[in-house]
């Protein structure tokens, strides 16, 4: 088969899967054996790319992949020394002799390449030299640092922050904002009780947040599908009740204090898969920064995700920045807005639980208590990415809150 001929690739798949990244959407590629000279079963997920490069000798021949392309280069060479490069790296790196090279080159390499190669020169906006390129290269990187600036999202600015300071009174009840909040019982506050109180030792608080965890997750199974089911009892006799009609349930915790939730999670959902999102804050502009994606297969397989049932867990709903980027994240999986089942053990009422609300009117919020305040602190010797010195930064506590959720569940 002739490798260097465009339809030797799929150039519509290439293209969906293009335009998948492009849209900030995951995408799973196929993979190519070499060895068995076709496309396997399994796929390669990507998700979450700043800058998306397209290479190879066919990259500006299709249409449809020259739309999706928003600075087209072409790097020119001469001819001999492409033909010196390829005889180079075939008997190094391919274990291929000279004579056979030459006779794949004069066969497809280079009609090929004065057919479909070189006339794609005409659609490029920078015909960068193959040698001397220092020039042409400063002047791509200069146009990518702009259009990332140009084109970064801001958060924050969307987040609730600015809100806490508003002078117009605003109805943040838990039925206004529609959020989901465990009923109080005596057996709750006093749970609630020691995990507020200061002196509470780990092994106590470890110990009534797990029970707190599984209170409140048992409280969110009421927004999965039920259907009506009919079952012979042990005496024989016919029980009319419900199943669960829900093929895939998944739980995606924020790290790390979303971790908190996982072991309420796994004792009332039996064998539930779980994935994590490590979501944080940017010292300089408080921008929620997204650094690892490890999501459940079903929802990295976009056909099984529309389906899929989603617990996002986290500890809290403070200002919300970390939630409305992981509740981003799952949206850009293909997982829908009602099928997300946002589960945490408090929520700030003047908080970012408003603009998530607003943001993403079908998502579930279910919760354990609504605290009525967020006090704007400074968190003092904070060392992270622009502030090396640990001078310390801002951040909103929520009160009466429980304290750093995830440093005392953990450490």
């Amino acid at each position: 088969m002739d490798f260097d001929h465009p339809d030797a690739i799929d150039m519509p798949l290439f293209a969906s899967c293009l335009a998948d990244l492009k849209a900030r959407k995951q995408t799973n590629i196929p993979v190519y054996s070499f060895a068995e000279h076709q496309r396997l079963e399994e796929t390669k997920y990507l998700y979450g790319a700043s800058v998306i490069i397209t290479e190879g000798i066919l990259a500006l021949h299709d249409p449809a992949l020259r739309q999706l392309y928003d600075l087209k280069v072409f790097v020119q060479c001469d001819s001999d020394l492409m033909l010196a490069r390829r005889i180079q790296r075939d008997t190094k790196e391919r274990g291929r002799h000279v004579d056979g090279i030459l006779d794949q080159y004069l066969r497809y390499v280079k009609p090929s390449y004065d057919n479909f190669v070189r006339p794609s020169a005409s659609h490029a906006d920078i015909i960068v030299p193959g040698l001397n390129n220092n020039v042409a290269i400063d002047l791509i990187c200069t146009h990518i640092r702009r259009q990332l600036v140009e084109r970064a999202t801001r958060f924050r600015q969307k987040m609730a922050i600015p809100r806490l300071h508003m002078s117009t009174p605003r109805d943040t009840s838990p039925e206004a904002l529609r959020i989901e909040v465990l009923p109080s019982t005596p057996q709750l506050k006093g749970i609630f009780t020691i995990l507020r109180c200061k002196d509470t030792s780990r092994q106590d608080f470890v110990f009534f947040v797990d029970r707190l965890s599984t209170l409140v997750t048992e409280f969110a199974l009421q927004h999965l599908p039920y259907v009506s089911a009919t079952v012979i009892t042990p005496t024989e006799t016919q029980y009319h009740g419900k199943m669960l009609d829900a093929q895939d349930i998944c739980g995606v915790l924020i790290l790390r204090s979303g971790g908190a939730l996982t072991r309420g999670v796994r004792r009332v959902i039996n064998d539930i898969p779980l994935g994590s999102l490590l979501v944080q804050s940017d010292a300089k502009t408080g921008e929620p920064l997204l650094f690892q994606v490890l999501l459940p297969v079903c929802v990295r397989e976009r056909h099984r995700a529309e389906n899929a049932w989603v617990f996002l867990l986290d500890a809290q709903i403070g200002t919300g920045a970390a939630g409305f980027m992981a509740i981003r994240v799952l949206l850009d999986h293909g997982v829908r807005q009602d099928h997300i089942i946002f589960v945490t053990f408090l929520v700030a009422r003047g908080g970012g639980v408003s603009v998530i609300r607003k943001a993403f009117p079908d998502i579930k919020i279910v919760c354990a208590a609504v605290d009525d305040e967020m006090r704007e602190g400074w968190l003092e010797g904070y060392k992270g990415e622009g502030n090396p010195d640990g001078v310390g930064r801002k951040c909103w506590i929520m009160q009466p809150g429980m304290g750093q959720i995830g440093d005392r569940y953990y450490l």
